[in-house]
């Protein structure tokens, strides 16, 4: 039965709900949004909204006549008219965004008696067909109670379109509450009676409460002039404002010729946007006009009717690419229409990693290997080898490779960074491999643990297949994925936006940012992405690769003569290399740590010691747990003229560049400290170094010297520290390992996956930082040190230090700088913003 009207039932045009102080509340959410359309001087499909509290009226057909007779009224046409013939469209909106709405009815209006002219005019007689059938099967089962068996059955074996529609109004007639009425007015309030039918169905509720909305939650109903036009000049289409691969302001999407049912193909069908009758000018301009007004990448419904641009639909597309949302809010805040802080905001600084770094187009298609950490983020593919020999002998010949291994060592380093890709079936994100990894920008998986390296046979086996060397692999450093042959890559090619967004940030961030960075071709990496300076340099990753031999040596000695000779040649190699270094790091600061060379890193892994006194010197220097053993500061106060070495190659190295004129900023840093005693010794050897290049060249060098935070004790005696540091730098890599027990070379494939899957942890902490239980220890060794020396300069120089999510949790702890790999500067920056623009919140 038809609901009662109310005395007067409140009809809306498109574009006068605001003006009567109406909102979604009344007049459902499509309703809203065509009057915000309309306001904003869009080119809109005319409509009228029956509000939700009068929705119902609209199954009368007095009130149906109303509206027909408004919307004739508003276009100037007649419904079913052949010399200008326009049809009606009914469509439901709610008042609150919900999936399960019943289905538009397109096509109000058509009857046998108008069929023929408008086909004529379409030029396409199956498209008509096809949407009438549709509308004729919705209101026969929803509005005048023909039951889904009689329809079955007057549908079976009857294929064509024009036979269906002839099918469906015959068996409307005869099992029917009544014929379908050729009056536009009644097929409307049938049609509504069919749309409140499903929304009140049995289904219909269910859906409701799924999505935890009431059962009695109302419906908005939208009629809107549907004008006909030639088929090649009329259609319906989707289009974006932005191209997902460039990011530029370009309308993309499809485009379907014809009438077209209640929904579009949810297949890639269509024709594209260049294809569209007219060019996409107005297109262009409707969607930049949309970015404007919603601040996001817009996304709309447009009707063509002989050539006339009509938006059935626009909002906020809902994920647009890193590229398109890094290049709109360039745009936005470029045009005034943001500033450009909220361009800030609106940048997530994993969007800039992305951008940073080659990325997999994937398909679905593709076959796992297997999965891992991923330690590095990018993507690349190439031939597997199993061996560091391999990888180097392929590289020579500009072979792309992936290199599989359990683990990796120092003396892998020129395979690591030879190859395009590597993969570790142990260890963590703070591996040696994935420290290296992340240091030259290649993309790493470690921890795949459900891998089996087969060297003898030349395999790689997991997740039922078998990989040979030689066979291509593709690595995804982002996901930790590894997959079985070529997938497809996209380049990493960030937009010149990126640019400018960055020093937006560097306007507004507090934190300093600065590189770990220990080569010449790391720094001129870090700088070009805007590094500050080096907030770390580890001495002992200078003696990877090829000069691994000469640590060996030193670490090895047997006697007297033998040290002095390693000596002086590990003193050598570093003047050398810091000679290059600062060079590189022009006046900037430059943290330099001395030695800390856990010895299981530094000792040969496959028994090749150079002679027996080496090897009988490495069976008594093997440690149960190295990583808490003789390294740091305690390597250097048993071996007293390390650290002194060391310092004097790095003070020597100053003076030649600064007859350049060149001047580092030089900041001496003593590792793995524990006691303030252990401190005071090491700095005292660094003066004496300092005292003795002076005594040599005439010249005092400029340095600070301080102390890193790696133990737990350090940070509660801070300031007892800060006594005798000029700065403290908190190496966090360490410091959550010994804080929670961890051995993060272990636990993360092993443990701490788990733990996250459980819940007992949101994320690994050697990923993102602790800030109940590390955080708490570096609080207090901020307070302590800052209250024995307020302006004392404190730093984080672990990878926490370039991950977005553990800079806006160090951020407010008080410190001065933050230090990360060089392919993260970048990312780096933009949290450092984003925790300034919080903090200012």
């Amino acid at each position: 039965m038809p609901a009662a009207p109310a005395a007067t039932t409140p009809l809306v045009p498109y574009g006068q709900g605001r003006v009567r102080g109406l909102g979604p509340a009344e007049l459902g959410i499509h309703g809203d949004q065509m009057d915000r359309l309309v306001a904003l001087g869009l080119p809109t499909v005319p409509g009228i909204t029956v509000p939700v509290q009068s929705a119902r009226d609209l199954t009368d057909p007095a009130v149906a006549r109303q509206v027909v007779d408004l919307m004739e009224e508003l276009v100037g046409r007649r419904v079913g008219d052949t010399g200008h013939p326009m049809l009606l469209r009914l469509v439901a909106s709610a008042p609150v965004a919900a999936s399960g709405l019943p289905p538009q009815v397109p096509g109000i209006g058509l009857t046998p008696t108008n069929a023929a002219s408008l086909i004529d005019l379409i030029g396409r007689e199956g498209d008509l067909y096809e949407v009438w059938a549709s509308v004729l099967r919705l209101v026969a089962e929803d509005a005048l109670g023909v039951s889904p068996d009689a329809l079955e059955d007057a549908l079976e074996g009857v294929t064509s379109a024009p036979a269906q529609v002839e099918a469906l109004l015959a068996v409307c007639a005869a099992e029917g509450t009544g014929p379908v009425p050729e009056d536009p007015a009644e097929q409307l309030a049938l049609s509504a009676a069919a749309l409140m039918h499903r929304w009140d169905s049995p289904r219909g509720r269910r859906a409701r409460r799924s999505q935890r909305l009431p059962d009695d939650l109302g419906l908005a109903l939208h009629v809107q002039a549907l004008h006909i036009g030639p088929w090649e000049r009329s259609g319906i289409g989707t289009a974006s404002s932005r191209d997902p691969d460039s990011g530029a302001l370009a309308p993309t999407g499809t485009f379907h010729r014809g009438m077209r049912r209640s929904a579009l193909p949810t297949d890639a069908s269509g024709e594209p946007l260049d294809t569209l009758p007219g060019g996409t000018d107005l297109l262009k301009h409707t969607l930049a006009t949309l970015e404007h007004h919603l601040r996001d990448v817009a996304e709309v419904t447009f009707e063509l009717r002989d050539g006339k641009l009509s938006l059935l639909s626009a909002a906020a597309l809902d994920r647009s690419s890193p590229r398109a949302g890094l290049r709109l809010a360039v745009d936005l805040a470029t045009a005034g229409t943001i500033d450009r802080r909220a361009a800030l905001r609106t940048v997530r600084p994993q969007v800039v990693q992305e951008l940073l770094h080659a990325q997999l187009r994937l398909t679905g298609d593709e076959k796992l290997l297997a999965k891992g950490l991923p330690a590095s983020p990018g993507a690349a593919r190439g031939l597997v080898v199993l061996s560091s020999q391999r990888a180097l002998e392929l590289a020579a010949g500009d072979v792309p490779t992936v290199l599989f291994s359990s683990e990796t060592t120092p003396g892998d380093v020129p395979a690591l960074l030879a190859a395009d890709a590597v993969v570790t079936t142990s260890g963590g994100l703070a591996s040696h491999a994935a420290v290296v990894a992340r240091g030259s920008g290649t993309p790493a998986v470690c921890g795949a643990s459900d891998l089996r390296i087969d060297t003898v046979r030349g395999t790689v086996s997991a997740g039922g297949h078998t990989v040979h060397e030689g066979d291509v692999v593709t690595v995804d450093g982002r996901s930790g994925a590894i997959y079985v042959g070529e997938v497809d890559i996209r380049p990493a090619e960030p937009p010149a936006e990126l640019d400018t967004l960055l020093a937006w940030a560097d306007d507004v961030r507090v934190l300093r940012v600065r590189t770990n960075a220990d080569t010449v071709r790391e720094t001129e990496a870090a700088l070009r992405l805007g590094a500050e300076g080096i907030g770390l340099c580890r001495t002992e990753h200078q003696f990877l690769g090829d000069r691994l031999p000469v640590v060996r040596r030193y670490l090895l000695a047997q006697d007297d003569a033998a040290h002095r000779e390693a000596l002086d040649a590990l003193t050598d190699a570093q003047c050398e290399d810091f000679t290059a270094l600062l060079r590189a790091v022009g006046d900037r600061p430059v943290t330099v740590r001395l030695l800390d060379a856990p010895l299981h890193e530094f000792l040969p892994h496959d028994g090749a010691y150079e002679d027996q006194s080496q090897l009988d010197r490495a069976v008594e220097m093997r440690e149960v747990n190295p990583m808490l053993g003789l390294r740091g500061v305690r390597l250097a106060l048993l071996n007293d003229d390390l650290y002194p070495a060391q310092a004097e190659a790095l003070f020597s190295a100053w003076v030649t560049v600064s007859k350049e004129g060149i001047t580092p900023a030089l900041e001496v840093m003593i590792p793995l400290v524990s006691l303030p005693e252990e401190l005071a010794i090491a700095i005292g050897q660094v003066h004496e170094a300092a005292d003795k290049v002076e005594e040599q060249t005439g010249v005092r060098v400029p340095y600070l010297v301080g102390s890193m935070i790696e133990t737990p004790r350090a940070a509660l005696l801070a300031d007892q520290l800060a006594v005798h540091a000029d700065f403290l730098s908190f190496g966090t890599n360490d410091l959550t390992q010994m804080t929670y027990g961890f051995s993060r070379d272990d636990v993360e494939s092993r443990l701490l996956t788990g733990y996250v899957e459980r819940g007992l942890l949101a994320a690994s902490p050697f990923v993102e930082f602790d800030l109940d239980g590390v955080g708490a220890l570096v609080a207090i060794a901020v307070q302590k040190a800052r209250s024995v020396k307020p302006d004392i300069k404190l730093g984080v120089c672990g990878e926490h230090g370039g991950d977005a999510t553990s800079i806006l949790r160090l951020a407010p702890l008080g410190l001065d700088y933050v230090s990360c790999s060089p392919q993260r500067v970048p990312v780096a920056r933009l949290a450092a913003a984003h925790a300034a623009l919080e903090e200012s919140t």
